[in-house]
C-alpha cells in the first residue's frame, strides 16, 4: 500500500469543502415565522395599550391593515412551506426586507421617530449580520437607514384625544436618528465580524476532526495489516518450505514440480503484498508506540520524494542521552508532524531539517527549511484558520503545492491536543549552529513535549512486549 496522503495534500480547496449551503441556508422558515408571531403580538399589545391606557388617537384602520399584512404572510408561509424548509440567501433577505418595511409603516402611522419603538428596526439588521453575507447585509443596512430617514420627515403625529401633539424637540429627533443609524452600522459590522470568526473556527475545527478521523483509520488499518503480516508469516513460510521440497523431489513429475513452483511463487507474492501494505512488525504493541525516529520517519514519508532533501538529526543529553524516547504513535502526533513537514517541503529551496533533542524532562522537535520563511505579517496569527487568505503576495511554492490553507491550524490543533507547545519563527536557529555549514534560513516550527506526556511506560525497557491480542 502506498504511503497515506495527508488531508492537506488533497487538491480540494477549503472553499469547496466548506462552501456547502451558505449560513442563510441554516435558517428555517418556521424559526422566522415564530419570531414574526412574537413581533405581531407585541404590535397588537402596543396598539391596545396606546389606546386604552395612554389615551392616544391612532389611525386604527391603517394600522390594522399593516398588521394584517404580516399575519396573512405568516399564515401563507405556514401553509405553503414544510416544517423543515430552510431559506436561501435571497429568500431570507426578502423576509427581512418585508419585516423592515412593515415595521417602518407602523412607525410612520404612529409618530415616526417620536415613537420610542423605532429602535426595533435594529432586529432585522442583527439577523442579517449573523446569517447573510456582507453584500446582503449592506443592502439591508442601507434600506434601514433610508426608512429611518423617511420616518424622520414623513409620519402621522402622535395625538392625544384632547388634541395635544406629542413630539420630540428637533435636536432630540436628530440625535435619535443619528443613534439608530450608528447602531445599524455598528451592530451590523460587530455581529458580522464575530459571526465570521466563529464560522471560520467551526469550519477549521471540522477539518481538523476530519484529518484526525482519517489518520485514526489509517493507524487502525496499519495495526490490522501488521497483525495479519505477523500471523500469516508462519503459514506462508511453511507453504514456501513444503513447495520447495516438492520441487526438489527427484521422484516428482514435471507437472508436480511446475505446480510447486507456482505455489511457492504465489506464497512469496502474498508475503510481499503484506509487507508493502504496512510496516511489518513482530509485536502488535508496535502499533501503539514506537521510537521517536520511527514516528518521525513515518510522518515525513509521504513527502520524502517531493523534491526536497529531508535531513534528520536526533540526539539526547543528560542522564538519558542514549535512551531514545519511545513515544505514543498517536494519529494526532503523526498527522500534525506530517502537515508541518509538508509545509516545509512546499516552500523549501533544497533541504528540510528535522532535528530532535531530548533530556530527562522534555522532548523538543524542530522542523526547518531553507525557503523564504513565513511572511512576517502572518507570524503573529500563524495557527489561526484560513490565514493563507491574508497573504498579500504569493510566496514561492514548490511545484505541485495544493494546500487547503488549513495545514498549520490542523497541525497546531492536533499537536497541542497531544500536549505539545507549538511555536513558529524565521531564522537560522539550530540546535548546534555551525558557521562553516549552511543551515536553515527560512521557516522554523518548534514543538516541545514533556516526556511524561508523550512517552510511554515501555520507554525504559528498551524493547517492546511479546505479541498479544489487541
Amino acid at each position: 500500500m502506498s504511503d497515506p496522503i495527508p488531508l492537506s495534500d488533497q487538491s480540494v480547496p477549503a472553499d469547496v469543502i466548506f462552501a456547502g449551503p451558505r449560513r442563510s441556508n441554516w435558517v428555517r422558515v418556521r424559526t422566522l415565522i415564530a419570531l414574526r408571531w412574537v413581533a405581531i403580538g407585541g404590535q397588537i399589545v402596543s396598539v391596545i395599550v396606546a389606546q386604552a391606557f395612554l389615551d392616544l388617537r391612532l389611525e386604527i384602520g391603517l394600522i390594522a391593515v399593516t398588521i394584517a399584512a404580516a399575519i396573512i404572510t405568516n399564515l401563507t408561509a405556514v401553509l405553503i412551506y414544510p416544517e423543515n424548509k430552510r431559506l436561501n440567501e435571497s429568500g431570507l433577505t426578502g423576509v427581512l426586507l418585508f419585516d423592515m418595511v412593515q415595521l417602518s409603516l407602523l412607525l410612520m402611522l404612529t409618530g415616526g421617530l417620536n415613537n420610542p419603538f423605532a429602535s426595533l428596526i435594529l432586529a432585522q439588521v442583527a439577523i442579517s449580520a449573523t446569517a447573510l453575507r456582507l453584500r446582503a447585509t449592506l443592502i439591508l443596512c442601507g434600506v434601514a437607514v433610508t426608512l429611518i430617514t423617511v420616518n424622520m420627515f414623513i409620519y402621522v403625529p402622535l395625538e392625544t384625544r384632547t388634541g395635544e401633539i406629542l413630539t420630540l424637540p428637533p435636536l432630540f429627533q436628530l440625535g435619535f436618528w443619528a443613534a439608530i443609524c450608528v447602531g445599524v452600522l455598528f451592530q451590523a459590522s460587530y455581529a458580522h465580524r464575530v459571526t465570521r470568526e466563529m464560522t471560520a473556527m467551526a469550519d477549521a475545527l471540522s477539518a481538523t476532526q476530519m484529518a484526525l478521523s482519517r489518520e485514526q483509520k489509517l493507524t487502525d488499518l496499519g495495526g490490522v495489516v501488521a497483525a495479519a503480516a505477523h500471523e500469516l508469516g508462519t503459514p506462508l513460510a511453511t507453504i514456501a518450505l513444503v513447495s520447495g521440497e516438492l520441487r526438489d523431489d527427484e521422484t516428482a513429475s514435471p507437472e508436480i514440480r511446475e505446480d510447486a513452483d507456482l505455489i511457492r511463487t504465489q506464497a512469496e507474492r502474498c508475503r510481499l503484498i503484506l509487507q508493502s501494505m504496512g510496516s511489518s512488525g513482530k509485536r502488535d504493541t508496535h502499533v501503539q508506540h514506537a521510537p521517536l525516529s520511527a514516528v518521525l520517519a513515518e510522518a515525513a514519508a509521504p513527502h520524502a520524494d517531493r523534491g526536497a532533501m529531508l535531513l534528520y538529526d536526533l540526539s539526547g543529553r543528560g542522564a538519558r542521552a542514549d535512551d531514545e524516547p519511545i513515544i505514543r504513535r498517536a494519529p494526532e502526533i503523526i498527522h500534525g508532524i506530517r502537515n508541518l513537514v509538508q509545509n516545509a517541503v512546499d516552500f523549501a529551496e533544497q533541504t528540510v531539517w528535522i532535528d530532535a533533542r531530548w533530556d530527562d524532562d522534555r522532548i523538543v522537535l524542530r522542523i526547518a527549511d531553507d525557503g523564504p520563511g513565513y511572511p512576517t505579517d502572518l507570524l503573529p496569527v500563524l495557527g489561526d484558520p484560513f490565514t493563507r487568505r491574508r497573504r498579500q503576495q504569493p510566496a514561492k511554492r514548490r511545484k505541485g503545492y495544493k494546500g487547503m490553507g488549513l495545514g498549520l491550524f490542523i497541525a497546531k490543533t492536533l499537536l497541542e491536543r497531544s500536549g505539545a507547545e507549538v511555536t513558529f519563527a524565521n531564522g537560522r536557529d539550530r540546535f548546534s549552529q555551525n558557521a562553516q555549514q549552511p543551515g536553515p534560513k527560512g521557516a522554523i516550527a518548534m514543538l516541545s513535549w514533556s516526556r511524561r506526556a508523550i512517552e510511554t511506560a515501555d520507554a525504559g525497557r528498551g524493547q517492546l512486549d511479546e505479541n498479544r491480542r489487541i
